[in-house]
């Protein structure tokens, strides 16, 4: 249940960060809401992920897979794309993730 809610936490989090281009500075209501709506829910949902998971493990994992979406996303909607020093650090980060929560000694409330 709690890597539900980490994943609930990610997805929240990417939703909003992709919505701050939409919102214009916050000048425009659905997408304003949207991104306010989505890092509530990602707060809620990260914090309740600290009662079993270190929040250095935590973290790691909803920044790092964030910001590897954030990109992919970026890529597909508004057509930003990575050069290969991008594309190697976006890899580097995923591995860190998978290094972290796969192999990671850190021990677990």
């Amino acid at each position: 249940m709690t890597y539900i809610l980490l994943g609930i936490a990610i997805v929240a989090e990417v939703l909003a960060t992709t919505m701050l281009k939409s919102a214009e500075n916050f000048t425009r209501l659905w997408p304003s809401l949207l991104v306010i709506l989505g890092y509530a829910i990602a707060f809620v949902c990260l914090s309740y992920t600290l009662k079993t998971i270190p929040v250095g493990i935590a973290y790691a994992t909803w920044s790092g897979v964030g910001i590897v979406l954030v990109a992919a996303i970026a890529w597909a909607m508004y057509g930003q794309v990575l050069d290969l020093a991008g594309v190697i650090g976006m890899g580097l980060i995923i591995a860190g993730v998978l290094i972290v929560n796969l192999l990671s000694k850190t021990p677990v409330h």
